[in-house]
């Protein structure tokens, strides 16, 4: 061994970088991370890769396109509303305009 070393040229992090993966802390509920351990547990895989996995899932089914059929489930539903107060708004009595000042 060597009386000293020079870490001057060091760089912090992994020994060996994982490529893809990256480590981070974060916050989870207590209840969804028991509700993922447990559901890990009777799967026989890990909850980490389970969490991933979840991840993964939302977010391709969020990035889908919109199709004729969405679209037209979407104004079924926000079509009658919208009507409902416009028809609201041109059947209300006009308000009196204050004088226009110069």
């Amino acid at each position: 061994m060597r009386a000293e070393y020079d870490f001057a040229k060091g760089k912090r992090g992994a020994v060996i970088p994982q490529k893809g993966k990256t480590r981070i802390s974060i916050f989870i509920d207590n209840s969804v991370l028991d509700e993922f351990r447990a559901r890990a547990e009777k799967s026989g895989t890990g909850y980490q890769t389970m969490m991933n996995d979840a991840l993964r899932q939302y977010l391709s089914n969020t990035d889908q396109p919109v199709t004729e059929q969405t679209l037209r489930q979407i104004l079924r539903q926000e079509m009658p509303e919208y009507l409902r107060s416009v028809t609201v708004a041109s059947t209300a009595t006009p308000r009196k305009r204050a004088p226009r000042q110069r």
